[in-house]
């Protein structure tokens, strides 16, 4: 290299890092006008171009470069980097390794493989190049950082927590650290503390619209829903286009019951994103909630393009209504017990049509569904699998048999054991007068479960009612209230309930003992509806779409009538009228 092709390089590099990158590139080409075989000329204006978005030629000029000099680290790096920004991930991970294996100890090469393995999916690999990195510069706030993301992405959350205070440690105003740990505190269900963190991020940046859209998804989550809407109008304020925006003002008018306005917001996403998973879906629910079940369903598969739906893949293809004579499928539960329970009675429909039928469910439902018609085989979630032709969530078989309201029922389909019933009816004879079995509490886990379960002291009305026994059907989460209420009686089954002979087992029993089942929206509602029990539901404003509009009676079982919310959280409207339709029940006038 000649002194004044040395000098022009230095004079480029230093316009490069001043962020003069026009006159940075004139340098560069004039040096390779004048030694197209500059190696170091080749790969900066390699690396110029890819910061300038232009990641095709960065490859065309890196690769040169690496053919004049093939043992420059830093070229590799580059040019993974570059590959990467074409979204060629595979050949990204490829060059990243070549880098990392000529410099070990590069924090950059580490850093670079461990963003190209995330993008492939390979998120262990990621954490283990992410650590290599922060092992290289620990001081390295975006290290940390992007190994808190990998964490996250494997649902890894005390440890991304962790990653994210640490990269604030070594940056404090990092925004996007701000914002993500806001997201994975609230991921974790400490609402109130993400609020906290994330009011942090819009003081730091009141012009971030990520920053509002994060702030009130923790304010929608936490119940705060005004507060909540003016975030998200914020944000949009400053990036109209924020499909995500849109969606969760949308799911924010929805949980205030202002479905109409909820729509309007799932279609104004879609018009930003036609890909917005969540605003299809969204959009699947509202006409399922109208009734439009042949308009519904197809936006409600969108749900398994969620990034973090569900981690059950099959290799085997999607049942798609097609003739099953002497084929083998396999029926897979995907999301709560109640889901599982409510649409497990199709598996008749699929027997018919001459298949063998395996079900994949949550261990717990083994014993309960056994007496469920259509069935050969049930396997618990995470034990191996037999061989089976073709696939289909349980959830998506409305939509694959093509049912309409008028044929979603498939009367009593599940059945209590004989002699648990027999049992519990003997234990039970001692509480005469008309039994209720009371429910309350659902998954505390459940987005909207703060709105769709009640308290115990909320069947405090019934209680009143000359003859009425309240036997408590509450297992796990909301049991607790029993011992603190005092306000009047609830029979407490005991601690053995539902123990021996598994989940839902007893329960069922007593059940086909009970005169009424009277419970908010929980899997305990989707059984006494499957026994043929007579069970009425208590329903929030925002109830989920399988209960529709406007109906005091369920499609899916001929035994249930509903009870819904006129107003927010008011929930004393809704007992009171139960109260009063208990009363003409005891009387016979109903």
């Amino acid at each position: 290299m000649t002194q004044i092709a040395a000098d022009t390089l230095t004079s480029a590099l230093a316009l490069h890092r001043a962020g003069q990158l026009p006159q940075a590139e004139a340098a560069y080409r004039q040096i390779l006008a004048q030694n197209p075989g500059h190696a170091d000329a080749c790969h900066l204006l390699g690396a110029l171009c890819l910061q300038s978005g232009r990641a095709a030629e960065a490859v065309e000029l890196i690769t040169r470069a690496i053919a004049i000099n093939p043992g420059n680290a830093d070229y590799y790096n580059h040019l993974g980097a570059a590959y990467g920004a074409l979204a060629e991930h595979d050949q990204a991970v490829s060059i990243l390794r070549r880098a990392v294996q000529i410099a070990p100890h590069s924090d950059s090469a580490h850093y670079n493989l461990g963003t190209a393995l995330r993008n492939q999916g390979k998120l262990e690999e990621a954490v283990v190049s992410f650590r290599h990195a922060i092992a290289a510069n620990p001081a390295s706030a975006e290290a940390h950082y992007n190994l808190a993301n990998a964490l996250r992405d494997s649902n890894r959350l005390d440890e991304a927590e962790a990653s994210y205070r640490q990269a604030l440690g070594a940056r404090p105003r990092y925004l996007k650290a701000i914002i993500n740990l806001g997201a994975v505190v609230r991921d974790q269900g400490r609402l109130e503390e993400a609020i906290e963190i994330l009011r942090q991020a819009v003081s730091i940046d009141a012009r971030y619209s990520n920053a509002h859209l994060n702030l009130g998804t923790a304010l929608r989550d936490a119940g705060h829903y005004a507060e909540a809407v003016a975030c998200f109008h914020q944000a949009l304020a400053l990036l109209p286009d924020l499909a995500e925006a849109h969606n969760n003002l949308g799911t924010t008018l929805q949980a205030q019951g202002r479905l109409v306005e909820a729509l309007a917001c799932y279609e104004e996403a879609l018009r930003c994103d036609s890909l917005a998973a969540d605003a299809h879906f969204n959009l699947g629910t509202y006409r399922l909630r109208q009734g439009d079940l042949e308009g519904g369903f197809p936006e409600y598969e969108w749900r398994w393009k969620f990034k973090n739906f569900s981690s059950r893949r099959y290799a085997e293809p999607r049942w798609d209504g097609s003739q099953l004579e002497g084929r083998t499928i396999l029926l897979h539960a995907e999301q709560g017990l109640g889901d599982t329970l409510q649409f497990i009675r199709y598996a008749s429909d699929v027997k018919d049509r001459g298949a063998t039928v395996l079900v994949e469910c949550q261990a717990p439902l083994l014993n309960i569904l056994a007496s469920c018609p259509g069935i050969d085989r049930l396997i618990a979630v995470g034990s191996p699998l037999p061989s089976f032709d073709v696939q289909a969530s349980l959830l998506s078989l409305p939509s694959i048999l093509k049912l309409s309201l008028e044929n979603l029922s498939r009367g009593a389909y599940l059945c209590a054991d004989p002699a648990l019933v027999e049992q519990w009816h003997a234990d039970l004879e001692g509480y005469r007068g008309f039994r209720i079995g009371i429910c309350w509490q659902g998954n505390p886990k459940f987005l909207f479960d703060r709105q769709r379960s009640l308290s115990l002291e909320q069947f405090g009305p019934l209680a009143e009612i000359a003859g009425v026994r309240l036997v408590s059907l509450q297992k796990g989460t909301g049991a607790e209230q029993i011992a603190a209420n005092d306000g009047f009686e609830v029979i407490d089954l005991g601690p053995g309930w539902d123990e021996a002979a598994g989940p839902f087992m007893d329960t069922a029993a007593v059940m086909k003992n009970l005169d009424l089942v009277i419970t908010a929206d929980t899997a305990v509602a989707h059984l006494a509806g499957a026994l043929g029990v007579p069970v009425w539901l208590a329903l929030a404003i925002n109830s989920d779409w399988r209960w529709f509009a406007d109906r005091e009676d369920s499609p899916w079982y001929p035994t249930m009538r509903l009870f819904r919310q006129q107003r927010l959280d008011d929930w004393s409207d809704v007992f009171g009228r139960i109260a009063h339709q208990l009363q003409n029940r005891i009387a016979g006038r109903d």
